[in-house]
């Protein structure tokens, strides 16, 4: 036989408030009520009624995340890594993940249904802009939001990002001292903040290591394999071509190397090649170790984001509203010395 709220409530001596918001796993109930609350439920079998929990809470149970089929952002499995530990995390709160697909153009119309339809109690804005409509929206309504990202002003919400300008500078670092002169660069739209960060830092870099960056040497494209594979065949069309090159994501790292493997260059050898990000797990290029600037693992930023998005749902504050983390380089048998 079933029990509701209201009979757990009264075996425990509790209002029903306080019951829901133990299971909830609310801050402001004592471990010891929680604990109390949770044994009691166990043992009489109670499920909730969750829409009449969501009506007496007036909230959702969902956080959202918003992203555009075109870009290929589900096709990356760093984002899904990322998607799974913010899943993860926000399942130990009873709160589901919503995804919501929406073409570039009309994206920020979707957050505005999300927030008004109250559909959500939160979002993560992921690939953040320079000048970024969503935020500047968002930091104007009620929602509570994380960006999986800065944008240009970055001082006044809360955000989880990586040192982007120092993500260049590990690889460019690393390609000078096994003596590379001539070094290209690809990278994604500079619209998004992370791109535009990047390639700030490997002019920097560049200008510090005292070495020209030609024109032809730095090739921009959208974020996916096709872009890479583009500029692969752009490159090599040099002359003289470059022998070593830095990729600012890993989606078009894939199709940078395919490129070089169709010309039948051995990579390591006749070029060098870093990847942001290292490759993703499911490419198949045998016997190749990519060397990469790699940051905390996505599924760990998905987590510390889960983390986060529930503090400002509970209005509790935010032990750290903003985290940067730092990269680090690892090597692999796709970098040696040029050729003489």
């Amino acid at each position: 036989m079933s029990i509701n709220l209201k009979e757990l409530s009264a075996r425990l001596g509790l209002s029903p408030t306080t019951v829901s918001r133990a299971l909830s796993g609310y801050r402001d109930v004592s471990p010891t009520t929680r604990e109390r609350v949770e044994l009691l439920a166990r043992e009489l079998g109670y499920q909730p009624n969750r829409a009449a929990r969501q009506v007496a809470m007036g909230r959702a149970d969902a956080v959202g995340i918003v992203y555009s089929p075109a870009n290929e952002f589900l096709g990356n499995p760093s984002f899904l890594e990322m998607l799974e530990g913010l899943a993860h995390s926000l399942e130990e709160f009873s709160c589901d993940l919503l995804l919501a697909a929406a073409p570039r153009q009309n994206e920020l119309h979707v957050y505005e249904r999300m927030v008004r339809g109250r559909r959500v109690d939160g979002l993560i804005v992921a690939h953040t802009l320079r000048d970024d409509p969503r935020i500047a929206y968002l930091r104007k309504s009620s929602m509570p939001f994380v960006a999986y990202g800065r944008t240009a002003q970055p001082a006044d919400f809360p955000w989880l990002d990586f040192d982007n300008e120092t993500c260049s500078a590990l690889g460019v670092r690393r390609l000078v001292e096994l003596g590379h002169r001539r070094i290209a660069y690809v990278h994604a739209p500079l619209e998004y903040n992370f791109a535009h960060q990047r390639h700030a830092g490997f002019l920097a870099a560049m200008a510090e290591a005292g070495l020209a960056v030609p024109p032809g040497m730095v090739v921009g494209g959208s974020l996916d394999r096709r872009a890479g594979h583009a500029a692969g065949r752009q490159l090599l069309a040099l002359s003289p071509r470059p022998t070593a090159v830095l990729v600012d994501n890993n989606l078009s790292g894939v199709g940078l190397i395919r490129a070089l493997l169709d010309a039948k260059l051995e990579i390591g050898r006749d070029i060098s090649i870093i990847v942001n990000e290292g490759l993703p797990a499911d490419t198949l290029f045998s016997d190749l170790v990519v060397a990469a600037v790699k940051q905390p693992t996505a599924y760990r930023s998905g987590q510390t984001m889960g983390a986060m998005i529930r503090a400002l749902i509970e209005r509790r504050p935010l032990e750290q509203a903003q985290k940067l983390f730092q990269p680090v380089y690892s090597d692999g048998n796709s970098v040696g010395p040029p050729r003489a």
